[in-house]
């Protein structure tokens, strides 16, 4: 068993992978037969993480061979996890992945392929596995990130802007009138503000996907994954394919090829 940690900027994801009987091997849409499936554990908040919640969550699983971790957040975390772990398992294999400038038929964009946010490669890594085709890849967490890749699997860079939580904070702490509301809306125009912050950032989300989309091959395969993809998926007119553990997807594919 490979237990797989995404430590992202608002919550650290993680699972573990469990082989499939042959039978139930599952065709993905594309040429790849996933042969494993990923159980996930139950997200934790970065901000109220602690030793004891680690302990808690991972001292009943199965006993892991190999840990694969992706960390965007700050190093304490990465240490506080990697601790944990050998506090659990003192012989355990830890991997802390990389961007790397190519790997598993996936060429990286960057000119500094380090400086690409290694949950970004690590998406990038699954949907090129999975799909073998034009990709277009949403991650809708903290940050709304959106990464390209064409046919042959050259990664065509990306754009990055704020999540939903993250624009309605900006316009309640930039100006003195506009509340921060965590509470959702119909979509349309709205008659108050909090409904009209609401929609309008959700808009502008949907508004940049469907934008970058248009521009791309008929083929390109859009695929949605992170805290805000479902409800932003919802607004979309294109097809989409939503997959929330597409980092860690790419942290079992990176193991698979021997780390």
């Amino acid at each position: 068993m490979n237990l797989l940690i995404d430590i992202g900027n608002s919550r650290l994801k993680w699972g573990w992978s469990q082989p499939l009987p042959e039978a139930a091997e599952t065709a993905m849409p594309g040429r790849h037969t996933k042969r494993y499936r990923i159980v996930s554990g139950q997200p934790l908040p970065n901000a109220r993480m602690t030793r004891q919640e680690l302990i808690n969550a991972w001292k009943v699983i199965p006993p892991p061979r190999r840990i694969a971790v992706s960390c965007v957040s700050a190093d304490r975390l990465l240490k506080l996890v990697q601790s944990v772990a050998f506090e659990l398992w003192l012989d355990v294999d830890i991997i802390v992945t990389k961007p790397q400038a190519r790997a598993l038929g996936l060429t990286n964009a960057y000119q500094q392929p380090e400086k690409l946010g290694v949950d970004r490669w690590l998406c990038l890594i699954a949907a090129w596995r999975q799909y073998r085709k034009p990709v277009c890849i949403v991650d809708c967490g903290t940050a709304l990130t959106v990464d390209l890749i064409d046919a042959d699997g050259n990664h065509q860079g990306g754009l990055i802007s704020p999540g939903l939580t993250l624009m309605k904070k900006s316009l309640s702490q930039g100006t003195e009138a506009l509340p921060y509301s965590e509470a959702g809306y119909a979509p349309g125009p709205a008659n108050f503000t909090e409904a009209a912050i609401y929609n309008g950032t959700l808009a502008a989300a949907v508004g940049l996907v469907e934008h970058v989309l248009a521009k791309q091959p008929e083929n390109t395969q859009l695929v949605l994954t992170g805290g805000d993809a479902e409800l932003i998926a919802g607004q979309l007119d294109a097809a989409f394919i939503v997959e929330p553990d597409l980092v860690l997807w790419g942290l079992l594919y990176v193991l698979e090829a021997g780390g």
